[in-house]
């Protein structure tokens, strides 16, 4: 009898043991498997300007609501627009698990509007980064010569997993009133984008470019049309449209009211050979606030390097 019990007892010691260590390599490789990715969770969000006076709206009445909604995403990648140095600061302390690179766009420091790419940082490291102004002068803070109606910037970053595998990322505001702005702006982009220094990393470009589907910027940027008898030589695919290709209620800038209709003139861009898995227009609220007077989009891409 005594036999049979310490048998039983070694057997059930054993079972424990086992069940503990299945349970630590479980944890352990899911862990592993957040640290190398297969996929990239992109978010390019337009949080509306601190300092703007927009009643209800305003950024003290609704900057929880924007850190509980990054915080409940949790991309891995965050490209923000009409973001303030205050702005993102506050993002930050909410979210400690991010860095962010990119500077304010009035002085190349931080006055002014950041265009800043968040980042994961306990999954990817920083290869190299910076800003440049869409103008004919991209290193001089502050410039504009196209005729827009304020400066506008393009910050971007070379990322790195654990792995060692590198991508790209540009994250871009482009203006709301010139239409040869626009023109110009994605002509430049373009440019930079083609001349990376790793050629064989993927890339990603988005942001708000106040320009609809129909628009020659955003037809430029897909390859199905030409500006100043130039085309794009590095066609880009809209990771929305490779998920949802006949969706028509499509408007990505709600005005806090709520609507639905309208243009999409937020994006996320990626070369055409880049699996996207999914692909959304958010319209997350509470009680009928909205965290911001555009709604976020998301996709969930390949990271294809090897």
């Amino acid at each position: 009898m005594q036999n049979s019990r310490f048998i039983i007892s070694s057997l059930c010691l054993f079972m424990l043991t086992l069940g503990l260590v299945s349970c630590r390599y479980e944890t352990n490789s899911q862990t592993s498997t957040d640290n190398h990715k297969k996929t990239l969770n992109v978010m390019s969000f337009n949080i509306r300007y601190g300092d703007a006076d927009d009643g209800e709206n305003s950024w003290p009445n609704r900057k929880d609501m924007v850190c509980d909604f990054i915080g409940e995403q949790k991309p891995d990648i965050a490209g923000l627009q009409e973001a303030l140095n205050y702005q993102i600061d506050t993002i930050i302390a909410a979210n400690p698990d991010y860095a962010f690179v990119g500077v304010g766009r009035n002085d190349g420091k931080k006055a002014g509007e950041f265009c800043p790419v968040l980042y994961r940082r306990d999954i990817f490291t920083k290869a190299e980064s910076g800003t440049f102004w869409l103008s004919d002068t991209p290193s001089v803070p502050g410039s504009i010569t196209w005729g827009n109606a304020c400066s506008r910037i393009c910050t971007w970053v070379r990322l790195l997993d654990r792995r060692g595998r590198g991508f790209y990322v540009y994250n871009l505001h482009l203006d709301h009133v010139g239409q040869l702005s626009r023109e110009k702006s994605v002509l430049q982009v373009t440019e930079k984008i083609a001349s990376r220094q790793h050629p064989q990393d993927m890339f990603i470009l988005m942001g708000d470019f106040n320009a609809g589907e129909n628009n020659l910027a955003i037809q430029y940027l897909k390859g199905s049309a030409q500006i100043d008898g130039r085309s794009n030589p590095l066609p880009m695919a809209d990771t929305f449209r490779q998920i949802h290709p006949e969706e028509e209620i499509v408007g990505t800038f709600g005005g806090f009211t709520g609507k639905i209709d309208g243009d999409k003139i937020d994006y996320i861009f990626v070369s055409p050979q880049t699996q996207t898995k999914s692909a959304d227009i958010l319209h997350t609220n509470k009680d009928g606030r909205y965290p911001s007077d555009h709604y976020p989009v998301t996709a969930q891409i390949r990271l294809n390097n090897k």
